[in-house]
């Protein structure tokens, strides 16, 4: 995922049971939190050091 919200790119498989669109976008809003925080964290040590 890019800074500005954009997927690079996305990888899924069911391993024995499919899953749900709903279970889909869950995911993929959690990850979009989670590099959020990655992207903020790693600016502001960018920052730190400049």
């Amino acid at each position: 995922m890019t800074d500005a919200g954009q997927f690079v790119e996305i990888q899924g498989t069911a391993e024995g049971k499919p899953f749900s669109k709903e279970t889909v976008d869950a995911l993929l809003l959690l990850a979009q939190l989670g590099i959020k925080r990655l992207f903020e964290a790693q600016k502001a040590a960018v920052a730190i050091l400049r």
